[in-house]
């Protein structure tokens, strides 16, 4: 992604970043207003974002919403053209490395006090509060987390195949694959065909045989590791994966597939826990699918972090100040974030919320208790596929290697992790 402007023309006639005193002086004066940019407009995320906005007018708000449906570089686009223009959002979602990125070519709100009048991050994982703090400043606030690697199995698709269990190593898995085919299911796996599935077919291969080899790899870029074996040993599972996988679906996306999966025509799927959300927003039942943690060679849960978030910029307007505190107060709410994770099938970023009650499913318990494993065996890691990783324009370079490899069967693995090796060196 390249940015055509400079810091310094951003940053001209820009005062330092915003008091709280005034902020929250402003809320009380005004009636507060949001201007917001998200990639949510449909489904689940729709819905959420839809619900999300309704509380805020019903504490008085105004809701200014802006969706761009589409890739995470579609609503950068559109953010970018506004901070140019010198017109950003009071927010936009933005989450990972390029919430660093953002914050160096354009002026955000300093959260630190109100952050910490709610003793939010007390309740946030350290790792991933980092993200949000670059410099040391809270100026943006996660909402909710998805492990993309989470494994869903169609029970109609298991009783095909004569299968009563879970699948916990890549070995299992691949076993169970072959049952599923042997069943009758031309193609056992309900992936789909877009850019970010063809990179979760990967990350969830390599994060699986190793997270060790993916942070050195996929986080920290380490050339040794890129071009080691368990690279070689990745590109062939993925290769395995979208074997199994419907080549019709072309570039299309996973929900494409639910029905199937359902029906028991499709037995599987590596996908985040906003698939939950999909199912149920189509109708399907908990009880239609089971949702695990994806294959671990070493049999302990990896998770591969991917968490939504709001970063928030400076704008001079006493009422989209007001707005923008009322909006982090919300975020912040265990009961926001209770509606906004049971709406789209996430885990509250709170660790205190408690997920036992009703409302919540088995798969999101599974899910909150994988993240606490994978904290506690250091095997939690930040998700390549969705711009946790690394910023958007290598996070490109990456994902175009992996997602010719998928589609082209003549690539060897060998000839992939030259490939990916290279477009690493070549984006850095």
């Amino acid at each position: 992604m390249t940015i055509a402007t400079t810091r310094r023309r951003l940053l001209a006639g820009t005062a330092a970043a915003l008091a709280l005193p005034a902020f929250a002086r402003a809320q009380g004066a005004v009636k507060p207003r949001l201007t917001a940019i998200s990639q949510w407009s449909a489904g689940s995320d729709g819905a959420a974002i839809t619900a999300l906005g309704k509380k805020f007018e019903e504490k008085g708000g105004v809701w200014q919403h802006s969706p761009v449906p589409g890739f995470t570089t579609d609503m950068m686009n559109k953010l970018r053209a506004q901070i140019i223009a010198g017109d950003p959002p009071a927010c936009s979602q933005l989450k990972g490395p390029e919430i660093a990125a953002w914050s160096k070519i354009a002026p955000t709100v300093d959260l630190d006090a109100v952050v910490a009048a709610a003793g939010y991050e007390k309740v946030v994982a350290p790792d991933l509060a980092k993200l949000h703090k670059p410099g040391g400043k809270w100026i943006a606030l996660p909402l909710q987390i998805y492990s993309t690697n989470m494994l869903f199995l169609s029970k109609r698709g298991m009783d095909k195949a004569k299968a009563d269990k879970v699948p916990v190593t890549w070995a299992d898995f691949n076993d169970l694959a072959e049952k599923m085919k042997s069943a009758g299911m031309a193609y056992p796996l309900a992936n789909g065909g877009t850019r970010a599935d063809d990179g979760q077919k990967f990350e969830a291969s390599l994060a699986g045989i190793s997270p060790t080899a993916y942070r050195a790899a996929c986080m920290n870029l380490d050339k040794k590791a890129l071009e080691g074996p368990e690279m070689k040993a990745a590109f062939a599972q993925t290769r395995k994966i979208s074997d199994w996988c419907d080549p019709n679906v072309g570039a299309q996306p996973y929900a494409n597939n639910l029905k199937r999966f359902v029906d028991g025509d499709m037995g599987m799927l590596i996908m985040g826990g906003w698939a939950q959300g999909v199912l149920k927003n189509a109708g399907f039942k908990f009880d239609d699918y089971v949702i695990t943690p994806g294959p671990s060679d070493n049999s302990k849960p990896v998770f591969l972090l991917n968490a939504d978030a709001f970063i928030f910029w400076q704008r001079k307007e006493a009422d989209l100040q007001a707005g923008q505190m009322l909006m982090a107060q919300l975020v912040m709410d265990p009961a926001i974030q209770t509606m906004y994770s049971q709406i789209t099938g996430s885990i509250p970023v709170r660790t205190d919320v408690d997920l036992s009650g009703e409302g919540w499913s088995d798969g999101q318990r599974t899910t909150a208790a994988a993240l606490k494993n994978a904290v506690g065996n250091n095997q939690a890691v930040l998700s390549l596929a969705h711009n946790m990783a690394q910023e958007n324009g290598l996070t490109a370079a990456m994902i175009d290697v992996i997602t010719e490899y998928v589609k082209n069967k003549t690539i060897k693995p060998e000839e992939a992790v030259s490939r990916l090796a290279d477009a690493v060196e070549g984006a850095r």
